[in-house]
């Protein structure tokens, strides 16, 4: 297929549209603050906090909160920087535009394709997670329910964003209300105020100390938590979208992050207290998560069938999000001449039905490969979209501290901003590279690495010779 020119690059106002180069290849905007909420929240919450928790409270113990402290901070800035620069050139491509604009064609090139592979990639997870849990029920092959989500998504995201971001509205505020009722039930678990038992105390604690397995244990559990935050970041990428962006990430970038924190920080907080240190630990079900273990300390009847329930709803939520988030991606790429033209354009509504189409073929074909599941293959793809995360953050950063002058130079910069601009970025990217060098500590972590840089090099390969077919 040709492929598009690319533009030069131009300074970009409040007013001009987002990203696109002629009407057929304009997106709506027509999701709200609410939408942007729920659609970063959704994201985040998923299978990853009510199965992984378990794996940083075993490897840290109480001292995991160290582990999602730092975690949360690196989170709080990456999502500030990207506010910032949102905020002041709203794009579907987001840090992928950001970072061709600090670094140059490749760098962009680069980024949106791996981020793109990260996305297709967790979509296949999701589904094949889900469909499992729906197969069992049922009694039918794990195919099936698969195939069905994935077209009934497909139908989702066809239709006009606004419709899409108030069914996501609804599919993370059901997980958003689980983990309320989880909080208000601890607390009154640990309060001794549900006949289940008395005043639990810090007696679970104590039993152990606060930090069990030193300072080691806290950089283990650092590794398992440190992309717990993941998926927050397609918020700016629905920002394109959004009637406001300016208002709509600043207002939904600020409450999830306190939201997130509250969430997070507080579930694990009360499984600390509530839990013997020896019953915690990573689940492979819904019967051996932690949060399932308090719902039945609660004496909540069918708290494992509740807990799949979440689990289900938790996985296509982020299933449908991953589908909406790449199908942007792909169609920002290919107006920056990044990709095949043809996925740039938009029907009337503004959706890039191409696009939608493209992203779900290739999601599918990964949870092919995934019930295939050839020799090390799916592993090394799996890690892979493991360490993506990290180059992220650090790609973020580095375009924020070359971008952030140029916004203040030229006026464009808004009201919303960076904290410290000159000290915090460095500050992240050094927390960053030192998550990088626990993973270069452990075998699993040399891995992720290693297969994030075969990755990363073959896609930079391929923006080499992109770029010497586009001159």
């Amino acid at each position: 297929m040709p492929l598009a020119k690319r533009p030069a690059f131009k300074v970009l106002s409040m007013s001009t549209p987002v990203s696109p180069v002629a009407d057929s290849t304009a997106l709506a905007r027509g999701l709200k603050t609410r939408h942007l909420t729920m659609m970063g929240l959704g994201s985040a919450i998923g299978a990853g906090l009510f199965l992984g928790t378990g794996v940083g409270i075993a490897a840290a113990g109480p001292a995991v909160l160290i582990a999602y402290v730092i975690a949360g901070f690196i989170t709080v800035c990456f999502m500030q920087m990207l506010a910032e620069m949102v905020a002041a050139r709203p794009s579907s491509g987001t840090f992928s535009t950001y970072a061709e604009q600090a670094f140059g064609p490749w760098a962009g090139f680069t980024i949106g394709w791996l981020y793109w592979f990260m996305m297709i990639m967790i979509m296949a997870v999701e589904i094949t997670g889900a469909s499992a849990i729906v197969a069992a029920w049922l009694g039918i092959s794990p195919w099936i329910p698969a195939l069905v989500a994935i077209v009934v998504f497909t139908v989702i995201n066809f239709s006009a964003v606004k419709n899409f971001g108030e069914f996501e509205f609804w599919f993370a505020l059901i997980k958003v209300a689980v983990i309320v009722a989880f909080l208000i039930i601890g607390v009154a678990l640990w309060l001794g105020l549900l006949p289940a038992g008395g005043f639990v105390g810090l007696s679970n604690v104590s039993e152990v100390g606060f930090m069990p397995n030193g300072w080691s244990g806290v950089a283990t559990a650092l590794l398992a938590v440190a992309f717990a935050f993941g998926g927050i970041e397609l918020v700016t990428v629905a920002a394109a979208e959004s009637e406001d962006p300016q208002a709509g990430v600043h207002s939904a970038i600020r409450s999830i992050i306190w939201r997130i924190s509250i969430f997070y920080i507080g579930s694990v907080l009360l499984i600390v207290l509530l839990l013997p240190f020896e019953q915690i630990g990573g689940a492979d079900s819904a019967a051996d998560s932690p949060f399932t273990a308090v719902l039945e300390m609660a004496n909540i009847p069918g708290a494992v069938g509740i807990m799949e329930a979440v689990i289900v709803v938790a996985l296509l939520s982020a299933c449908n999000t991953q589908i909406y988030g790449s199908s942007r991606f792909l169609q920002n790429l290919a107006v920056r001449g990044d990709a095949p033209a043809a996925f740039a354009r938009t029907d009337a509504r503004g959706v890039p039905v191409r696009a939608v189409i493209v992203s779900v073929v290739f999601g599918f074909a990964a949870v092919a490969l995934q019930y295939w599941n050839p020799p090390g293959l799916l592993a090394f793809l799996l890690n892979a979209v493991g360490g993506c995360l990290i180059v992220l953050w650090i790609v973020v950063a580095l375009s924020f501290v070359r971008i952030h002058p140029k916004l203040v130079a030229t006026g464009e910069i808004t009201e919303v901003r960076m904290w410290a601009p000159n000290v915090l970025p460095w500050v992240m990217i050094a927390l960053a590279a030192g998550v990088i060098a626990l993973m270069l500590a452990n075998p699993d972590g040399r891995f992720q690495m290693l297969a994030v840089a075969v990755v990363v090099g073959v896609i930079a390969l391929a923006s080499a010779v992109h770029g010497k077919g586009a001159r």
